[in-house]
């Protein structure tokens, strides 16, 4: 399996012009010193946040592409004997911390809003740990009553958009009755104290308010933040916070940043006796089903080109088509799609290449109407 970028190729570590994950980013908020930058460091593997014990310590938003987890790329790589191996990522953005009367302009919220507004989805930091030495900002710990913060903060600026802009769709006679109803529906919603990703939109009107960047319509991911010792069963913090996140159809994720701080500082084996020493493993560790998470949070699946060049991680959004597919490693291939020869990866592992992949009639000839599984090992023919 070569790259051939012809008439009629194949896609072998070809570079993407559109690649989706690009474009996709997390926002991680929460409140001051809940513990932000230091996991955001340790997502990163870096030390580029200001991770200091004292309110706003982080001014401007720090961003940091971050690899997805995924075990199967190494196998891929062993199989085809890859030279190289790319995985799937996703950006992450480190907010400031948000307080009260954050949707009023109280500790610079209005910029903070703003750049949690650019983003496709929230991670939610809530500290969930006792530490004298760690100053709160309302001097105690309460994970409800800091969730609670962010979440007013949120959904009162999502009030204010909404209003201000149903305000001006009742005065032009030419507005789309299809904003007018999803900005009802959103109103209703917000002013019950409910989040806007409550509210059920057709496609639509998903479509209609899009511009309006609402917060609490993205989806969000609760990262309870813990002691060491409770990174293995969490703590009664936690449970208060599930029952909250099972009320508003979130997840939730318990982690601990000075733990991944400090394995940012191991090496691999280092890890792996940390963590034992905690009842984590590597495979479960906070930092990991975060990632996970997010990923998932966002509707995003994965396929794979692999062979003696390179084995990559393709992202993609669920449902997509296999041209649309295609797309994400290059424009041409989407416009010039014939073909698609799949094979799922558990086929490929049971069987051990290609050959005999295709040997045992599993490898597919699939067409543009094709969806694309999270998985497939795929190989496009392209005509342009």
């Amino acid at each position: 399996m070569t790259v051939t970028v012809s008439t009629k190729g194949y896609t072998k570590g070809f570079h993407s012009t559109t690649r989706l994950s690009a474009s996709l980013k997390t926002a991680i908020v929460g409140m001051p010193n809940v513990g932000k930058s230091t996991l955001f460091n340790a997502l990163t593997e870096t030390q580029g946040a200001l991770a200091a014990n004292y309110p706003f310590a982080t001014i401007e938003p720090n961003v940091g592409i971050v690899e997805v987890p995924d075990p199967r790329l190494a196998v891929l790589t062993k199989i085809n004997e890859s030279a190289k191996t790319v995985p799937a990522s996703l950006e992450f953005v480190d907010v400031a911390g948000l307080v009260k009367g954050a949707s009023d302009g109280e500790g610079l919220g209005n910029k903070f809003l703003a750049n949690i507004r650019e983003t496709d989805a929230i991670v939610h930091v809530v500290r969930c740990f006792e530490d004298e030495n760690v100053i709160h900002v309302d001097g105690t710990v309460d994970p409800l009553r800091d969730a609670e913060v962010i979440n007013l903060e949120l959904l009162f600026a999502d009030l204010a958009s909404v209003d201000k802009r149903l305000e001006k769709v009742k005065k032009d006679r030419k507005a789309d009755p299809v904003e007018a109803s999803a900005l009802e529906k959103l109103k209703e919603a917000l002013d019950l104290g409910k989040p806007g990703r409550s509210v059920e939109l057709d496609e639509e009107e998903e479509l209609s308010v899009k511009s309006l960047g609402l917060l609490t319509r993205k989806k969000m991911i609760y990262a309870a933040n813990v002691a060491d010792t409770d990174l293995a069963e969490g703590n009664e913090m936690v449970e208060k916070l599930r029952g909250l996140a099972k009320e508003e159809e979130a997840a939730v994720v318990v982690v601990s940043a000075q733990v991944e701080a400090e394995l940012c500082e191991l090496d691999d084996e280092e890890r792996a006796d940390f963590l034992e020493s905690l009842g984590v493993s590597l495979e479960n560790s906070g930092l990991r089903a975060l990632v996970t998470s997010a990923f998932e949070l966002l509707g995003l699946i994965t396929y794979y080109t692999s062979g003696p060049t390179e084995t990559r991680a393709w992202t993609i959004r669920n449902g997509w088509t296999a041209p649309k597919a295609a797309g994400v490693i290059h424009n041409d291939f989407e416009r010039g799609f014939i073909r698609a020869e799949t094979f799922c990866y558990d086929d490929l592992v049971e069987h051990g290449d290609e050959a005999s992949v295709k040997a045992a009639g599993l490898m597919r000839s699939e067409g543009k109407d094709y969806v694309v599984k999270d998985s497939d090992v795929m190989l496009f023919r392209f005509n342009v």
